[in-house]
């Protein structure tokens, strides 16, 4: 059992998400970033899709009454095991009573523990994942608080030889503050104009202090529209359309000066223009900007796409093997 003593900014239990369900109008929460967090889970010998903790900014401390193997991943935060520094991208072990300290990251925004066997929290919807909107999922479907206990599974057999592998550098994405974002354009991208849509891709986007784990928020720019009256239904803004179903990564403007990017405990839809959709690779990297950072989006092709998600399962598999005794 792990004890919240301090509860952090914003934790929460997270797994990679309840898939299938988001034409009911549940998105699928999950790791935000979920290449540091599959880094994490490899790390303890765990399958990629154990539960673990998300963490936002600061991540508090805890108390383990049990003894297992750990892994930080992630934004990294100054953290300490009983006041002695520990590394992130390393599984370390932690005895019971051990106290696990994290400050403020540095760079990025979200940090992820996990344990080995994964955090022991009640399935909803086949996932571990907290969706703090309704309240489902996660550890009593909310962030974590001061005084909580959270359940952990027995570590699996042989983990602690895993205690001292670390995650090669050349495999530890870099949380910068310039970013550059692909996109797949489509949708409703023929509502913007030739020059909107060259004004977007050549712009650069500011991070809004507003953007959380529903969507991101940019300013930058002032994209135009092509100016036909909107649909019945949709309002008088040539931003609008009549509401549809919005994916996850979706990329729409709210208004011709500011821009979402959905994020996985995103709205499932409405009425905004959606021009395009961010490959599910660099959501990752949204995820990891913090507010004020700023990024260029790049269209590729669906083509490109594919081989972006090909590429990262290639890495993970070849990271996995590294990573076994």
């Amino acid at each position: 059992m792990i004890e919240i003593i301090e509860p952090g900014l914003w934790s929460t239990v997270q797994d990679l998400g309840r898939l299938g369900n988001y034409h009911l109008g549940v998105p699928p929460s999950g790791a935000a970033d979920k290449y540091s967090f599959m880094a994490g889970n490899l790390l303890v010998g765990n399958p990629v899709d154990f539960a673990g903790l998300e963490m936002t900014l600061f991540g508090g401390k805890m108390c383990f009454h049990k003894s297992t193997v750990i892994a930080l991943t992630g934004a990294p935060m100054q953290a300490s095991i009983n006041g002695r520094p520990v590394d992130f991208w390393e599984a370390t072990s932690v005895q019971e009573g051990d106290v696990l300290s994290l400050n403020a990251c540095r760079e990025g925004v979200k940090a992820f523990l996990c344990v080995s066997g994964g955090i022991d929290v009640p399935e909803v919807l086949g996932s571990r994942s907290t969706y703090e909107l309704s309240k489902i999922g996660g550890f009593k479907g909310r962030k974590l608080e001061k005084g909580d206990q959270v359940q952990i599974n027995e570590p699996l057999p042989g983990v602690f030889k895993q205690a001292g592998m670390s995650v090669p550098a050349d495999f530890i994405p870099a949380f910068s503050r310039m970013q550059e974002i692909r996109v797949t354009m489509g949708i409703k991208g023929h509502m913007i104009s030739d020059q909107g849509l060259k004004t977007f891709l050549n712009s650069e986007w500011t991070v809004s202090p507003e953007s959380n784990r529903v969507a991101y928020r940019y300013t930058g720019a002032k994209v135009s529209f092509i100016e036909e009256d909107p649909p019945f239904g949709a309002g008088r803004s040539y931003t609008n359309v009549v509401d549809f179903a919005y994916p996850i990564g979706g990329l729409m403007f709210t208004n011709e000066e500011e821009l979402i990017v959905l994020q996985n405990d995103a709205t499932t839809g409405g009425g905004f223009v959606t021009i395009g959709t961010v490959i599910s690779q660099d959501l990752d990297l949204i995820a990891q900007s913090r507010p004020l950072s700023t990024c260029r989006f790049v269209a590729i092709t669906l083509d490109q796409a594919i081989e972006a998600r090909k590429e990262r399962n290639e890495k993970l598999a070849r990271l996995e093997e590294m990573l076994k005794r």
